[in-house]
């Protein structure tokens, strides 16, 4: 954590922006409407289900094609941008985000590339540990992305923050030269500024479902820019800022929660040791 400040109104009219949270319109005779990130009015990410006990997640769907991208932001935000109320910068991200309330937080973060199914990946431990694999494929669940760890911290004794940054497109299509460019800036001591959007998903697992019952706190950046800025740092192992725009309406928590993670944000990474633990947590 770097700086954060106060909530504020942010975004346009949801018919107008580019990105929108909503849930998928219900087929006659389907199942539950899944929630979902929607760019360009076509669905981009499915998201956790908000049913309380269902495993946090962040799922890439074939039509998420399109980063929010502002060219006219490149040069500013390869600098340094101290002040998470910046209203040049937050209003003119906010053009692309549907109008509800937004947290600032700025961030230092040392992103960490992660590959489904390999070492680090979240949906393939801590996730099985406490909620075991699906029920119906047999396996983890899958996000069909690469993406980025940056953070993590213990909340309490039975609950964990894990965050995510997810590119809105894979690394491998971004521009070599540009993830360079980057490259060659950092090393120069550079420390370029992302933007997302972001939720905090605060997710638990039914009782007797698995050994650890810990509650997983998931804060999930999707960017809208800075892709070859990630790419770049988690090459060098550098760090990049990070302006998050908490979506606090479209998050999969409470106030008590929100209020919570500046503080949470501010402590030292910890890992958490999976294992049993003898309560459901406090959600």
């Amino acid at each position: 954590m770097i700086k954060t400040a106060a909530p504020r109104t942010l975004g346009v009219a949801p018919s107008e922006a580019r990105l929108r949270f909503d849930a998928e319109l219900q087929k006659a005779g389907g199942g539950p409407r899944r929630r979902l990130l929607f760019v360009d009015d076509e669905p981009a990410f499915e998201l956790s289900f908000p049913c309380g006990t269902c495993p946090l997640l962040f799922r890439r769907l074939e039509s998420g094609r399109e980063k929010l991208s502002l060219e006219s932001m490149q040069e500013r935000l390869t600098g340094a941008l101290d002040d998470p109320d910046d209203a040049g910068v937050i209003d003119a991200f906010g053009a692309l985000l549907p109008e509800g309330e937004y947290l600032p937080l700025l961030l230092s973060v040392e992103p960490k590339l992660i590959t489904p199914g390999r070492e680090g990946d979240y949906f393939s431990e801590e996730q099985v540990a406490s909620w075991g694999i699906d029920q119906f494929w047999g396996l983890p669940q899958y996000p069909h992305t690469p993406y980025y760890r940056t953070f993590e911290t213990a909340v309490d004794s039975d609950a964990h923050l894990y965050e995510f940054v997810v590119p809105m497109v894979p690394p491998a299509w971004n521009d070599r030269q540009r993830v360079e460019e980057y490259l060659m800036l950092t090393a120069e001591g550079a420390v370029p500024t992302a933007v997302a959007v972001s939720t905090l998903d605060v997710c638990q697992p039914a009782l007797d479902l698995q050994d650890d019952l810990s509650v997983h706190w998931g804060l999930t950046h999707f960017l809208l820019d800075g892709h070859h800025k990630l790419e770049a740092a988690a090459a060098a192992g550098r760090t990049v800022r990070l302006l998050s725009l908490l979506a606090l309406g479209e998050s999969l928590s409470g106030a008590a929660h929100q209020a919570r993670l500046p503080a949470l944000r501010a402590q030292p990474r910890s890992t958490r040791a999976t294992g049993s633990s003898n309560g459901a947590g406090a959600a």
